[in-house]
């Protein structure tokens, strides 16, 4: 009963900040300088009438209060309804489904190999026999911090497509032409969580359970594996839930690097041609990537350490 009432709690919050998130982007974008509607329709070469200017302000909600469009705008949303893109004239939800694949494809194969690399990371620092070797991949973390994205996505561009040939830039089909992309976006995301697992291992180490265990003979790989390891993936879950919600929202330099027309495309072109609509609906899946990550990962967490479910189930008691 406490996991369900705790997997309530977390879902209530998930909406908030998701109705939150709604609410500032709204009132930020209508305090935008400018009116697309009359910079979209205003060109003398359309040979629009003031009348039928008009009309198109009135059916892209221009013409009405910011209350009004508020609640218009989110009872739409609710409905799977995004509205009409003023810069191209069609539904946004038509954008919306052809961009969105390409990022998600993006974010799935970014994350999965970002996980690659920190365990990667972790097991080298952990437990190679060279103490030079272990440093080595002890400092691998802060050289990948350092790295810009663009400028490793220009190196992997050089380098495993014009040197080696191995993958083409042009011409590939929908996952292959995802993977220079994701190799490149997943060494910034992985160097955080790889800094913060290396932490919690060290600390792990110290704990008196496993020196206890140590003197009893087991081997380091066997320690490592079996409890370091799993003590000190729980914090990194966390970030790791952020990374992936970070992928989704924050793909427009790695897009526009690799020309992949996914929603950070689709977001610069919205910005340049103040369609609002389309960034409204954007930030909006954005956000719901950010939640929807987190709470998948704060459910998973008491399943994961039986420790913090006791725990939260305590908490939740003596609050009740």
């Amino acid at each position: 009963m406490s996991s369900f009432r705790h997997a309530c709690i977390q879902l209530i919050r998930a909406l908030l900040i998701l109705w939150g998130a709604f609410t500032v982007t709204f009132f930020l974008l209508q305090m935008m300088p400018g009116d697309a509607v009359m910079v979209r329709f205003m060109d003398p070469e359309l040979g629009l009438s003031p009348e039928q200017i008009e009309a198109m302000r009135v059916l892209y909600s221009g013409s009405s209060s910011p209350v009004f469009q508020y609640f218009h705008t989110i009872l739409r949303m609710l409905h799977g309804d995004f509205g009409y893109s003023v810069q191209l004239g069609v539904p946004v939800r038509t954008l919306i489904e052809a961009a969105l694949p390409v990022t998600l494809r993006l974010a799935v194969v970014g994350f999965i190999l970002s996980l690659v690399w920190t365990l990667l990371i972790a097991i080298g620092a952990s437990l190679l026999p060279a103490r030079p070797l272990r440093q080595i991949f002890q400092a691998i973390p802060g050289f990948w911090s350092a790295i810009p994205l663009y400028w490793s996505g220009i190196f992997i561009i050089q380098v495993l497509s014009f040197k080696l040939r191995l993958l083409p830039v042009v011409g590939v089909g929908p996952w292959e032409g995802v993977i220079l992309p994701a190799l490149a976006v997943s060494l910034p995301i992985a160097a955080p969580q790889a800094k913060l697992l290396l932490q919690q291992i060290e600390e792990t180490e110290r704990l008196p359970f496993v020196m206890a265990i140590r003197t009893k003979g087991a081997s380091q790989r066997s320690v490592f594996f079996r409890h370091i390891l799993p003590n000190s993936v729980t914090p990194c879950l966390t970030m790791a839930g952020l990374s992936f919600g970070e992928l989704i929202a924050g793909a427009i330099v790695t897009e526009s690097i690799f020309g992949l027309n996914g929603l950070g495309r689709l977001t610069r072109d919205a910005v340049s041609g103040q369609d609002v609509a389309v960034l409204q609906a954007v930030v909006m899946i954005g956000a719901t990537g950010f939640v929807a990550a987190n709470l998948v990962v704060d459910l998973l967490i008491p399943l994961i350490n039986p420790s913090l479910r006791s725990s939260a189930g305590w908490k939740e008691k003596s609050g009740s």
